[in-house]
């Protein structure tokens, strides 16, 4: 994503721990969050949090959502797997461990959009429906929309039954009668039949199954696993 002076845009490492109060280890969450936001100048306390269940839930973010998922899981906004806003000093956040995390910047308005998307959010073409949501709220123009992606799975390593067929005509790759995914292919190609400009979109090539020591991989270590937080803000 490009320097902007006014824009925050991270994501977090395994050595910073767990920042999931729901999945792995949540014991000292709360902790690795401030340890992981206090240098970025943001406010652990501050977070918005999505309860994320890999939909295509779009919450328009707002200043009375502020702290929301925070302290507790349980006030996190419920069914929602993508989240917009156009104003300051709302950190949005979203948790994986393998999904695809989307940041999206218009620099016009301007407004950010931070996209969790799995195979079942991508197959509910999720990301797309938030470029599209922040055409209608924000007036975001496709073709000055800023992207990039954080860690995700990727074909590599994301074997998946050959049903995904029926859910993907792209990003689907056949090695020695096995199927594996590529989420990011799956996203790139939707983004840019959207308008969305190819040297605005940049596409990170980790993924976290191979690169286990350094994320959490919920192919590699089960239910238990812990999850990296993805956050942005407009200042």
């Amino acid at each position: 994503m490009p320097d902007e002076a006014h824009l925050v845009c991270a994501f977090s490492y395994r050595q910073l721990g767990n920042m999931s109060l729901f999945y792995g280890d949540t014991r000292c969450a709360l902790s690795n969050r401030e340890r992981f936001l206090k240098p970025l100048d943001i406010d652990y306390r501050d977070l918005v949090c999505a309860r994320q269940i890999h939909s295509d839930g779009i919450w328009h973010v707002t200043e009375q959502d502020k702290g929301r998922g925070a302290l507790r899981f349980e006030d996190s906004l419920a069914n929602t797997d993508a989240l917009i806003t156009d104003a300051k000093n709302l950190p949005l956040a979203i948790f994986t461990a393998d999904c695809l995390s989307v940041f999206l910047f218009d620099p016009v308005k301007p407004a950010i959009g931070l996209v969790h998307a799995g195979w079942q959010g991508s197959r509910e073409h999720i990301t797309l429906k938030t470029v599209q949501r922040m055409q209608e709220l924000f007036q975001t123009n496709p073709a000055t929309l800023r992207l990039s992606f954080g860690p995700a799975i990727g074909a590599c390593c994301y074997e998946v039954s050959q049903e995904f067929s029926a859910y993907f005509t792209d990003g689907l790759v056949k090695r020695n009668n096995r199927f594996y995914l590529d989420l990011l292919a799956v996203c790139e190609k939707e983004l840019l039949g959207s308008g969305v400009r190819k040297d605005n979109l940049r596409v990170s090539s980790i993924c976290p199954s191979c690169h286990n020591d350094k994320f959490f991989s919920y192919r590699k270590e089960g239910k238990a696993c812990g999850r990296i937080m993805s956050v942005m803000m407009l200042r």
